[in-house]
């Protein structure tokens, strides 16, 4: 019976000629088409990590085995260590600023009519290359305010609140009766009234002449008060002057302040007129008179930007100023997936603005501002071109980072042995990050 059944029963399905892929596919065929892309990640990214690393154990002939020589100069070579602080500069300040910057927009963005304009233009720097990005960021840190417009604005501020002076060059000439003092000018004698102090200076160019200038004019002497005239004592041309008086072709230093000291206690003081003249009351009599110094400070050129204090934060600027769009980007996605009953559910019970924006928003948020964070922390890690374009040569090295250091010694300098091993260290500094973004992501896929 056992048998006859047998014999009765359809056959069962034919045994696969090869395994299947959970897609459908036999996986031959899934191998024979990854191989290009095998290839290519064989040749562009495995070949030169493992020649990095024998490289490093070498000299910089490639022919004399170094050793751990060119990992000990990692920590002690100035330059590297430089590199390094400035890395962990960049790691530190460059991610957290960009997601913060991207966060307060994607929120403030939310709710206004003018939001996709505002991320628009926000996120328009992602779309230029980092080498024009530098050569913007050059021209706008650069020193001269006329051509730099970081220090344009600047300069602008700080006149608004402190006027330079208007004879920033002006200094006493031949024969005159003025000595240097405190980066200011003073009288050799003491005067007195009733009798004509004068007060010749030469050193500003007549384009550069305040607003207000008249003729000078010799001061008249006046019982009871001290008169003067403070001008310009040069005659242009071939005109023959006089020195020590007013000439006709001559200008009064209008707005000039004079000082009457005595015993180190300035007892009076006025300003010059237009013409250059200029009355002290009677208590100045047997004082000296002083020019003080601050009618000769010289123009605010503003900050020094790519000097060697400010250079790294200034190319970090430049930096937050590209990627900061591109953090607003990713977290307004991830804020639109945020459910908004959770939002009206904290308003309805009583949280201001701010608590639900630290309270819900952010930790909802949480996963986002992770990715972004360690996106942007493993894309400053190679950081190279805008410190390379921004930074002039006299502040490069207070500018360096671990990827120009790696050119540097690898092309510049012609020791790549160092070079290979900083290269090591940048992918061992990259990998607890890539980690780190791993595993995060697998937890993600779990829930």
């Amino acid at each position: 019976m056992a048998s006859a059944a047998a014999a009765g029963a359809p056959p069962g399905p034919a045994a696969p000629r090869g395994r299947k892929s959970v897609t459908g596919t036999r996986k031959a065929v899934a191998a024979l088409f990854l191989l290009p892309a095998l290839v290519l990640l064989g040749a562009l990214v495995v070949y030169p990590i493992g020649y990095s690393l024998v490289r490093s154990f070498f000299d910089s002939s490639g022919d004399g085995f170094a050793g751990a020589d060119n990992y000990k100069a990692l920590f002690t070579d100035d330059s590297i260590r430089t590199a390094l602080k400035n890395n962990v500069i960049w790691v530190v300040f460059a991610p957290t600023v960009s997601t913060a910057l991207g966060l307060v927009f994607a929120v403030l963005t939310e709710r206004v009519r003018w939001g996709t304009a505002f991320k628009l233009v926000v996120f328009m720097p992602m779309a230029i290359s980092m080498l024009a990005a530098g050569i913007i960021f050059r021209l706008v840190y650069d020193q001269d305010p006329d051509k730099g417009a970081a220090n344009a604005v600047w300069v602008g501020v700080h006149d608004t609140f402190a006027q330079s002076s208007a004879f920033p060059k002006a200094h006493p000439g031949r024969q005159s009766p003025l000595v240097a003092e405190g980066g200011g000018f003073v009288t050799k004698a003491a005067v007195h009234t009733g009798q004509p102090v004068t007060l010749p200076l030469v050193g500003v160019a007549p384009d550069q002449l305040p607003d207000g200038v008249r003729k000078a004019v010799a001061a008249k002497a006046e019982p009871g008060k001290v008169t003067g005239s403070t001008w310009q004592d040069f005659t242009r041309g071939k005109g023959v002057g006089k020195l020590g008086a007013p000439d006709p072709s001559e200008v009064g230093y209008a707005g000039m302040r004079i000082e009457a000291v005595k015993n180190g206690k300035v007892v009076a003081s006025t300003e010059a007129a237009g013409d250059g003249t200029f009355t002290l009351p009677a208590s100045a009599d047997g004082a000296r008179l002083r020019l003080p110094a601050a009618n000769f400070r010289e123009p605010y050129n503003g900050v020094e930007w790519l000097g060697p204090t400010l250079v790294t934060p200034a190319v970090i600027g430049a930096y937050v100023w590209m990627w900061a769009g591109f953090a607003m980007v990713l977290i307004a996605a991830g804020l639109a997936g945020v459910p908004r009953e959770l939002l009206e559910a904290a308003r309805v019970d009583g949280a201001s603005e701010w608590q639900v924006f630290r309270k819900v928003t952010v930790p909802l948020l949480a996963p986002v501002l992770a990715v972004v964070t360690v996106t942007l922390m493993i894309n400053v890690l190679k950081v190279f071109d805008l410190v390379y374009i921004i930074a002039p040569g006299s502040s490069q090295d207070d500018a360096n980072v671990l990827a120009l250091e790696l050119y540097r010694k690898g092309f510049a300098e012609g020791r790549p042995g160092i070079a290979s091993a900083i290269a090591v260290l940048l992918l061992l500094l990259v990998i607890p990050v890539m980690l780190f973004n791993i595993r995060r992501l697998r937890r993600e896929v779990r829930r």
